[in-house]
């Protein structure tokens, strides 16, 4: 089992090395890791965000442990070196165009929720986000108008074929929970969203054990906050989905806690090939204290254990663990804690 170890910047460094003492305390057999340089750590050394040889390290392997890219000092840099590009290239480069982000509510934490606890509490859905098209990877630009004004334009567009893969991963994902799946759009104003609704209502049809319904994105923004309990799979796409887990973070107390998993249609010969990483960022201005919380890399690796290599047991042993350590009061600064990093990855080692 050969995993490629990308730390990346701030604080990726400290929570992918709390992940993979986690990893060790499993004792898994055959596992082989790689470590390389992407972010401003890739530039630096490389002259590049995602150097060639981190890329063609991700290629060989059979899935990619990531920490976070993002240094200030890179802002001024022309945009294809700047740090965020790594984990772009790495999507697009290795079709990596399903990201799964999961949001359940930690028994204990109800109270550091945004929301009331009797909501709080009900918490536990799926955000399935299509990860390689929309506004993100679309034509952009900066032009001069008529008028003489500055205008920027990014290019809104999903053909139906990326549509149809990413609503049969959220379907076969609705299967596996409460069969009810949430697409969400904003099919009155946007072409692009309409054919998107269009596209999953055809889908829909290879799947009639699964509940379908559609929901525009202000009003899913406004329901995750007013009845979070009412949702179970959520498909959508790149632009919202990224706004969408974000607030899903805030709901369940931290981003500090949030998992991810961005998978392909490469198939391993223990599953499927996928990059799994926190959706928090590289934090630099806690980089290097040793405050950062690793929960959300050492979940990354439990999805990691599940979907690319099929250890269904240890990745939940892994959130067992987890579990068990905020219900005991392990809990980092973002969760109103003063617990610093290695104390956390230790405190979930134990637990194990």
């Amino acid at each position: 089992m050969k995993i490629a170890v990308l730390p990346g910047d701030g604080i990726g460094p400290e929570v992918t090395h709390e992940a993979l003492r986690v990893l060790d305390a499993l004792r898994l057999p055959g596992l082989t890791l790689f470590e390389g340089d992407v972010g401003a750590a890739g530039y630096r050394d490389h002259g590049h965000p995602l150097p060639p040889e981190t890329l063609q390290m991700a290629r060989e392997a059979d899935a990619i442990l990531f920490g976070a890219v993002g240094d200030p000092s890179c802002d001024d840099l022309e945009r294809h070196l700047r740090p965020e590009q790594a984990v772009l290239g790495l999507r697009k480069e290795l079709q990596l165009f399903a990201n799964l982000r999961p949001a359940t509510m930690f028994s204990g934490l109800e109270e550091l929720s945004g929301l009331r606890p009797e909501i709080a509490r009900q918490i536990d859905l799926l955000i399935v986000r299509e990860l390689t098209g929309d506004v993100y990877f679309g034509d952009k630009g900066t032009r001069t108008t008529d008028s003489g004004e500055r205008e920027g334009w990014d290019m809104m567009s999903y053909s139906e074929s990326e549509v149809r893969r990413i609503a049969h991963t959220a379907f076969r994902a609705a299967q596996t929970r409460q069969n009810r799946l949430t697409s969400v759009d904003k099919a009155n104003v946007l072409e692009t969203s309409q054919l998107w609704r269009d596209v999953v209502i055809e889908v829909a049809v290879e799947y009639p054990d699964v509940a379908l319904e559609h929901m525009y994105v202000d009003n899913a923004a406004m329901q995750l906050v007013k009845a979070p309990g009412a949702f179970d799979v959520v498909l959508t796409g790149n632009l919202f989905g990224d706004i969408l887990s974000d607030l899903a973070s805030m709901c369940v107390g931290s981003i500090g806690l949030l998992a991810s998993a961005s998978l392909g249609d490469r198939q391993t010969a223990h599953g499927t090939f996928g990059l799994y990483e926190p959706i928090h960022g590289s934090a630099p201005d806690i980089a290097g204290q040793g405050k950062a919380n690793p929960m959300a890399t050492i979940l990354s690796a439990a999805m990691m254990l599940r979907h690319s290599f099929g250890l269904e047991d240890e990745a939940k042993r892994i959130e067992d663990a987890v579990a068990r350590a905020l219900k005991n009061g392990i809990r980092g600064g973002d969760l109103g804690g003063d617990m610093g990093c290695e104390a956390i990855g230790k405190a979930v080692c134990e637990r194990l």
